[in-house]
């Protein structure tokens, strides 16, 4: 890979790593937040509901933080937000060990481990090392990003297996442990700052005093790709989060669905790092259109599906489709908007992509309650699919009504 302004020539490549690693630790916390959910609930003497408050904090606290830790690194670099959550998870992880009520082990996990843990080490990160890697921009952002889904294949056996043996709480203090002598070291392997043109990059390279980006005024692209992000997290979130149920209704064991969400996962790694290669070569807009269509086509598959096989194979397709698809954000970011502004905008592009992951989730189990089947969320799914096609294939036709403006759609 490039390494652009770097004394070391293979300092970007450690840091890479070392982000990878640190995304995929701290998503301990957010596996550890699911698991934990029926032991909890039976502890403190709540229903499924009120069982999923913590979980439900957690990922609020991570949606918003990105926005706060991402201008936290836009103004003093990576280290001061990455140092917070190397402080405030593992802290979060303990208090949630020792907690006495179910709003004290919901605040310590949303608070702590969500508001001022996990988003600091998702958007920030990702925006950082985009400031690293030229050429190659794309597979750097794409190889950190999946992180997440590295997290989603590690971490959810291991603590369920501590979790049966000792128990939840004494697993929480152990991950708190762990989590407190793994993070701070990655950490400190980010002690570089990066060298950001705040006059320059993205859109305002070459319009200075005239801030349009394909025409748009800046607050205005902003929210369109706020809008895509809720389309597309809406639509992935029905099969991801709602997979086993699925498959139970079918007929068949829990374990498939626990398999196929595996699968999503680990397909959605190998998709976000050919999506990171594919946006080096066509750009983050139509890489985003390409994986957008994939992800609705396979959605809409999930209706005619009734057999082990065809659901395994779907597990597979949509795991290859969807895992591109929040990544491209972060090059149409920092190719259409000015560097020093990237670790906001991008944390605010996040905000609304894990919002809409929330919002999916729990919209798809509305309409089954409502239904008794999973027809209307699959093709409520696939209508915020086709919304965030829509608003990429505008950016794409914008692009060519706007001659002028054309090559800042293509990487940095």
């Amino acid at each position: 890979m490039s390494t652009p302004r770097t004394s070391h020539a293979y300092y970007p490549v450690v840091r890479l790593f070392a982000s990878l690693l640190l995304m995929a630790v701290a998503g301990s916390a957010m596996y550890a937040a699911i698991l934990v959910l029926e032991p909890a609930a039976e502890e403190f003497g709540t229903g499924r509901g009120a069982g999923s408050m913590p979980y439900t904090l957690f990922m609020l606290g991570f949606a918003a933080g990105g926005v706060v830790m991402g201008r936290l690194a836009d103004r003093f670099g990576i280290v001061a937000p990455a140092l917070i959550a190397s402080l405030c998870l593992p802290a979060g992880l303990l208090f949630a060990a020792e907690a006495t009520a179910l709003w004290h082990f919901s605040v310590s996990l949303g608070v702590l481990c969500g508001l001022f843990g996990m988003s600091a080490t998702f958007a920030p990160v990702a925006s950082d090392i985009s400031h690293w890697f030229t050429a190659r921009r794309g597979l750097a952002v794409g190889i950190v990003i999946s992180g997440t889904y590295l997290s989603g294949a590690i971490w959810p056996p291991v603590l369920q297996h501590f979790i049966d043996i000792h128990g939840w709480r004494v697993t929480f203090q152990g991950l708190g442990h762990l989590t407190l002598l793994l993070m701070l070291p990655l950490t400190l392997l980010l002690y570089r700052p990066a060298i950001i043109d705040h006059g320059g990059g993205g859109a305002a390279a070459g319009h200075r005093g005239h801030r349009r980006p394909l025409g748009f005024s800046s607050r205005s692209l902003q929210g369109l790709l706020c809008l895509a992000g809720v389309g597309c997290c809406v639509a992935m979130a029905m099969p991801q989060v709602h997979i086993v149920p699925l498959v139970i209704d079918l007929g068949f064991d829990a374990v498939h669905g626990a398999r196929m969400l595996a699968l999503m996962l680990g397909f959605g790694v190998v998709s976000r790092l050919v999506s990171g290669w594919l946006s080096d070569r066509i750009g983050g807009t139509k890489t985003l259109i390409l994986g957008s269509a994939m992800q609705g086509l396979v959605i809409f598959s999930f209706l005619f599906a009734d057999g082990l096989t065809t659901l395994y194979v779907l597990a597979v397709a949509f795991g290859l489709s969807q895992g591109g698809i929040v990544p491209s954000y972060t090059i149409i970011v920092r190719t259409l908007f000015p560097a020093g502004e990237a670790g906001w905008r991008i944390g605010t592009t996040m905000m609304f992509t894990v919002g809409g992951m929330a919002l999916g989730a729990w919209m798809a189990g509305v309409l089954y309650d409502l239904t008794g089947d999973y027809t209307a969320s699959i093709l409520a799914a696939f209508g915020f699919n086709v919304m965030n096609l829509a608003i990429a294939s505008w950016l794409i036709a914008r692009e060519r009504w706007q001659p002028g403006q054309g090559a800042i759609l293509r990487p940095a």
